[in-house]
């Protein structure tokens, strides 16, 4: 038998309604299991490191799950983390970013819980279960399996509040899992670009996010200059600004990284005005691709935490880090 472990963090796929109708963290995990009965197939082990909500989830608890997975590894052909849908990406990323080892670790969720008819988790543990343990997953990074979708870490956003198929990427998911006569039918139709992992033992470094908007002549933009260890802009557009907000990012001696508060697309220096992005990156500041804020700041956060330099800061960004 395949051996699967699964890893419950907490999230809507554990939460259950109190005495008023609040929904609130529980212990789902037999819920789940009952619901999976086709799960008797493989060797399942339960493990649950916390059960908390997503927006609870800091970098701390990350880094835990890292090690939880760095001591599973070696045990199991395929490992499968629940986790709540609201920071799921940058967990995903997280361990992408530093995870070592080829086998394949799945996140996935749930947007209802375990009392509503349309209960979504059974199905997407199932999903993820099979996407896991499937020979092809390997050497592909972390994967997250939602509705049917197989997206890659790197690019995986959640895209609706409430919708089932609640997660997109970009340019879209790179594979499908289906299931015809109780038989699950995968499909691959992209490889993700190979990743570089990085050795961390603890997370050290603060980043924080600022929002752009018209007129935003940069305030709050000091105050996190002084107190953290580096910025992320969610810019407007390709990667730009309001005029007043490019003297600042000229005087910081901080990492300032550039992403988009545009859901998709790649930040592209080519506007030369007051606060454009060409500017912006001739004043020092980093673009972040393909990156949205959040994952930026996820690997502005890993890369700080681990004494990188700046020359490591801007090649990490451009992704020369992940070629072969």
């Amino acid at each position: 038998m395949k051996r699967l472990a699964l890893v419950q963090t907490g999230g809507t796929i554990a939460s259950r309604t109190d005495s008023s109708g609040d929904l609130i963290p529980a212990d789902a995990v037999q819920d789940l299991l009952r619901a999976l009965p086709s799960l008797e197939q493989f060797e399942v082990a339960v493990f649950q490191p916390f059960n908390l909500p997503s927006p609870h989830i800091t970098p701390q608890h990350m880094l835990e799950l890292r090690d939880l997975i760095h001591s599973l590894k070696n045990n199991f052909d395929g490992i499968v983390v629940t986790h709540g849908t609201d920071t799921l990406e940058e967990t995903a990323f997280f361990l992408h970013l530093t995870l070592e080892t080829s086998l394949p670790v799945v996140l996935t969720g749930s947007m209802r819980h375990a009392e509503e008819a349309s209960w979504d988790g059974p199905g997407n543990v199932l999903a993820a279960a099979h996407v896991a343990l499937e020979p092809r997953s390997k050497d592909r990074g972390v994967l997250v399996v939602f509705g049917g979708d197989i997206f890659d870490a790197r690019t995986v956003t959640k895209s609706d509040t409430t919708r089932l198929e609640a997660f997109a990427g970009y340019p879209g998911p790179i594979g499908r899992i289906d299931f015809l006569a109780g038989n699950a039918e995968i499909a691959y139709f992209a490889r993700p670009e190979p990743r570089a992992s990085r050795t961390l033992e603890r997370v050290t470094a603060e980043v924080e996010i600022l929002y752009a908007y018209a007129g935003w002549r940069g305030q709050g933009l000091l105050e996190s200059l002084s107190r953290a260890d580096g910025v992320v802009i969610a810019a407007l557009g390709t990667g730009n600004v309001p005029p007043d907000v490019a003297p600042i990012v000229a005087e910081a001696k901080k990492p300032v990284v550039i992403a988009t508060r545009t859901h998709t697309g790649a930040i592209l220096p080519i506007y030369g005005y007051a606060g454009g992005g060409r500017q912006l990156r001739q004043l020092g500041a980093i673009p972040a691709s393909f990156l949205n804020a959040h994952k930026a700041r996820m690997l502005l956060l890993v890369l700080l935490s681990a004494g990188a330099t700046r020359t490591e800061l801007e090649t990490a960004f451009m992704g020369l880090e992940a070629q072969p």
